[in-house]
Order: structure tokens, then sequence, then C-alpha cells
């Protein structure tokens, strides 16, 4: 397993037990923080309760990844993996085939 995300991140072997320790932490951390901000909200434990949780644990999973990947020193790994979770989700500006090929050819693109 770790081989093969090794050669899909393209990365070292003590980089990817990093960049999963990174996820390990913030996933948890998110959790832990959503739990602590459920009380304010003075929410019945319902449906709408764990919908809000839900919620806040994706909003804040993302801020979370950013803080400890600069703790575990895989800030440059994660920028470019929420960019690209990102850009598939809809967020951020797509390039047109066009685009690319207007880059690669040297030519101003606005």
């Amino acid at each position: 397993m770790f081989q093969k995300l090794q050669k899909r991140w393209g990365i070292s072997a003590l980089r990817v037990v990093l960049v999963l320790c990174t996820f390990a932490v913030a996933g948890s951390f998110s959790g832990w923080a959503a739990r602590k901000l459920m009380p304010i909200l003075e929410l019945d434990k319902g449906a709408i309760y764990w919908l809000v949780y839900v919620v806040l644990v994706t909003l804040i999973w993302p801020m979370a990844v950013m803080i400890f990947s600069i703790v575990f020193g895989q800030f440059s790994f994660f920028k470019g993996y929420l960019g690209r979770m990102a850009k598939r989700m809809g967020f951020g500006r797509k390039k047109t085939s066009e685009t690319k090929v207007e880059k690669r050819a040297g030519m101003e693109v606005e």
C-alpha cells in the first residue's frame, strides 16, 4: 500500500508516512473541534445536529490540513492536493485545452 501511494504521489517513503500522519491528525482535530463548537449552537442530537456536525467537520478539515501540513513539513504537498480537490469539486479556475496549447506555444492568454 505504501509503495502504491509513494508511486502515485511521487514522493519518498518517509514523506508518505508524514502525509498519512497529517491526514490522521487533521481529521481527528476536525472532529474534535466540531464537537467543541456544537454546544454553542444548542441543537438537540437529532438529524439537524448531525448534519451541522458533518458540515462543520467538512469546513474545518481543509484549514486543519493546511495548519498540520506546516507542522509535519508537508505544506507543498497539501497545497497542491487541496488545489486539485477544489478543481474536481468545481471550485477554482478550469483551464480549457485551448488555453493549455496556447501557453505551451508561448502565446499570451487573457
